[in-house]
């Protein structure tokens, strides 16, 4: 790795302060776990020249229960998330996704917001610089996506343009199916906005002198059924192949309102607006609920070695629906 300077933050503004007076060649760091590998096989252009460490600020790392909706500071840990009896009671989706993502210690290490605001794991995109010289794409600034004609088993089938790398997270999948908002704080404003509108197809919308400070969840009705299933070749620590997040409220056996997320198929958390319009409405039995799992993938356009993750995609949304 080269040298940087490293400096343990104090507050929110003490960060925007020194990004300021750094022009912006700074690195943000939380748990680390993604940005230790971005640095050391030297995938971008600009290497920071400064790294801040997050976890210092006081009172990012909190789950708290205010005002008809949970706060989940930024800092706060994978593995607290996972074992937080608030969010297993009430928000037993993101509970599933937060105990699903890699390993123990990674989870350990790992925050909600470093999860929201890592970078893709296309093999194209960060292609250590030391084995031949990084490689140029469209998501860098510069040239094709070289999964369109590539090695793309793992890519887009939805919403892919320009760039067919698929969002790495899973906590973003479960959040987008609760209709979380994310908090978003730069130097001269803040601002709340939905957590799929926080996402594009090149990663995030942060601006290089913005953070994410905190995430806010409704609380759900009480009648509501929320379900997140991730299918992955290793279950110990494998990114997921597809990810389904639903959260359904039924009454007398109808389907009054449905969120259905799908992850690791599109460059963002994709919602499948087709599958909700064919369940809401009617009752989940097996006719339903086949036509909603044809409905979520009727636009997929796979590449060549990626239509596989049609089937799973509809067996996903099938097991989650049934399950509501």
């Amino acid at each position: 790795m080269k040298l940087f300077k490293h400096f343990d933050a104090e507050s929110i503004d003490h960060v925007l302060e020194m990004v300021t007076a750094t022009n912006g060649k700074t690195a943000l760091m939380a748990g680390g776990t993604d940005l230790m590998g971005v640095l050391k096989s030297e995938l971008l252009a600009a290497y920071p020249e400064v790294v801040i460490n997050l976890k210092t600020i006081a009172g990012l790392d909190t789950i708290k229960m205010v005002d008809q909706e949970c706060r989940i500071g930024a800092t706060t840990r994978l593995t607290d998330i996972a074992a937080s009896e608030p969010i297993q009671t009430t928000f037993p989706a993101l509970a599933a996704a937060a105990a699903s993502v890699g390993s123990p210690e990674l989870r350990n290490m790992g925050t909600i917001g470093g999860n929201l605001c890592q970078d893709t794991r296309c093999w194209y995109y960060r292609y250590p610089d030391k084995m031949g010289g990084r490689i140029p794409c469209y998501r860098k600034g510069k040239g094709p996506c070289h999964a369109i004609r590539g090695e793309n088993r793992y890519h887009a089938i939805l919403g892919g343009k320009k760039c067919y790398a698929v969002c790495p997270s899973d906590l973003a999948i479960a959040l987008g199916a609760l209709d979380a908002r994310v908090k978003v704080v730069g130097p001269t404003a803040e601002q709340m906005m939905p957590i799929l509108d926080f996402f594009n197809v090149l990663g995030t919308v942060l601006k290089p002198d913005e953070l994410v400070t905190e995430i806010r969840i409704p609380l759900p009705s009480k009648t509501a059924v929320q379900i997140f299933l991730k299918n992955r070749v290793r279950d110990a620590v494998d990114f997921a192949v597809v990810s389904v997040a639903v959260m359904v409220d039924q009454e007398e056996g109808v389907c009054r309102d449905a969120r259905i997320i799908l992850g690791a198929v599109a460059p963002t958390p994709y919602r499948a607006f087709a599958a909700e319009a064919a369940i809401n409405g009617k009752s989940l039995n097996e006719t339903h609920v086949a036509a909603a799992a044809e409905a979520a993938v009727k636009d997929a356009k796979p590449l060549s070695q990626n239509a596989y993750k049609i089937d799973i995609t509809k067996a996903l949304i099938h097991r989650a629906l049934l399950s509501s």
